[in-house]
This record gives C-alpha cells, sequence and structure tokens, in this order.
C-alpha cells in the first residue's frame, strides 16, 4: 500500500519506471522483502480492501457546514477505441461533459472549504449527476454548493428534509431569479475549488489514465490517487477558518 500511494505523490508517469529505477534500487532498507515488478503487479488486487479501509477511517476530512460538490469524468480508453475496449466492457458508459463526450466512469467528490474529501462514489458514465447525491451527504450538515447539473427542486426539498442540508446551485439563463444571501452568493464563486481538487486529482495523483489492463487495478489507481491527495500537507482552502463566523 505504501509504494502504491507513494508512486501517485512522485512525479513518475509510468509505474514500471518507479517501481525498477525507485524502489528497487533507493528503497531496499525500508522493504526488506521486495519482489520482483511482475511479482509485484500480481499482489496489487490484494490492496483494495485494506486500501478502501483506510481512505474511510484515516484520510477523509470533516463536515464544516459549508460543502461544494462536482463529478469528473474518468476515461478508460479514446473515444476512437471504444467498440474495440474490452477490460471494462459491461462498466463503463458512454457519457457526456462540458468538454464533450467520453467512455468510462464518473468519479463524483464532495469536499469541504478546507480542501478536504468528505465522500466520494464512482459510478458509469452515464449516470446523472444528481442520482448519487443523497449518498453522498448522509453525514454532511449545512449547504451544499454545486453547479448547474444539480438543479432539481425534488432533489433540493429531499435534502433538506432528511438530511438538513441546504442544495445551492447557479440558475440557468430561463430560470427566474431567487433570493440569495450575499454570503451564499459569494461562496457559490467560489465554488471552483472543487474543480482545482479535481485538476490535481488527475495531473499531479494520476487517477485518471488509459492504460488499465484490469478491473481491480483500475480502483486501486483511483483509491491511491485519492489517498495520496488526502494525505498532501497543503490543499487548496478558502481561508475561511481565519474569517469570523458566517450567519447561519
Amino acid at each position: 500500500m505504501t509504494i502504491l500511494i507513494a508512486f501517485h505523490q512522485s512525479h513518475y508517469r509510468d509505474f514500471k519506471a518507479y517501481y525498477c529505477e525507485q524502489v528497487l534500487k533507493s528503497w531496499r532498507a525500508e522493504f526488506p522483502g521486495l519482489v520482483s515488478y511482475t511479482r509485484f503487479v500480481e499482489y496489487i488486487p490484494s490492496a483494495l480492501v485494506p486500501l478502501i479501509m483506510y481512505l474511510r477511517t484515516c484520510c477523509l476530512g470533516h463536515c464544516t457546514g459549508i460543502s461544494f460538490i462536482d463529478s469528473t469524468s474518468l476515461d478508460v480508453c479514446l473515444n476512437q477505441r471504444i467498440h474495440t475496449h474490452k477490460v471494462f466492457a459491461g462498466l463503463a458508459k458512454r457519457g457526456k461533459t462540458s468538454t464533450g463526450w467520453f467512455f468510462g466512469f464518473k468519479l463524483h467528490l464532495v469536499v469541504n472549504d478546507r480542501g478536504e474529501i468528505l465522500s466520494f462514489c464512482i459510478t458509469p458514465g452515464n449516470v446523472d449527476d444528481r442520482k448519487p447525491v443523497s449518498r453522498l451527504v448522509k453525514n454532511l450538515f449545512g449547504k451544499l454548493f454545486g453547479d448547474k447539473g444539480y438543479i432539481s427542486q425534488p432533489l433540493a426539498q429531499a435534502l433538506r428534509e432528511l438530511f438538513d442540508v441546504q442544495l445551492i446551485t447557479k440558475l440557468r439563463g430561463n430560470m427566474k431569479n431567487q433570493l440569495m444571501t450575499m454570503t451564499d452568493r459569494i461562496l457559490l464563486r467560489r465554488r471552483a475549488i472543487i474543480e482545482t481538487i479535481i485538476d490535481q486529482l488527475k495531473n499531479i495523483s494520476q487517477i485518471e489514465h488509459s492504460r488499465h489492463r484490469s478491473i481491480t487495478n483500475f480502483f486501486v489507481n483511483v483509491l491511491c490517487g485519492l489517498i495520496a491527495y488526502c494525505r498532501r500537507p497543503s490543499k487548496p482552502s478558502l481561508g475561511l477558518d481565519n474569517c469570523l463566523p458566517l450567519p447561519a
């Protein structure tokens, strides 16, 4: 687990090069029982359940009353190779985001104003962003800020009644204006914090690539990337801890 997580904290982009050049040559003293690269790859699926438990129990943050929700695509292959792709047959689906069509999965994230991940889930690419929201906010309270993809009056009402969570989103051009406090308006503009987190997860923690040869290894890769982000000493933050308490 340590070796897998450290890969997502390193500058390497290829796991084989990382294992052969960094682990086998420099970390012999820390890991006396190192095996060959081929044997190590065979051991990777056995780390899936421990990684899930470690992420759930030791890495997730705490709700502060201000949360942000969004989703991002996890492509498993190029669009030109959809018909020949077989590794995720029956699991990965075609989906569409603001950047276009893709084939793969969606990662749904909820973060707080300190940049800590509060909850997450992975769904096929064709699942509506609003569908897993009820599962993601079970342990939250306060206000939840999302983009226009989460606009739904029934969903907002259900969250308020079941979980005491207020869903706040931007309005579409054809919708009537609604009264909103200045605090909510400012925080809605700062929703870009979750976009920054997603960018770091993809470009620094490397949760997305198209070289997977195993379904289990795909989930291990995503989990290790999330853990690597959670273990970072500094994260994107709104800096509200140094401000006066916001009105309820």
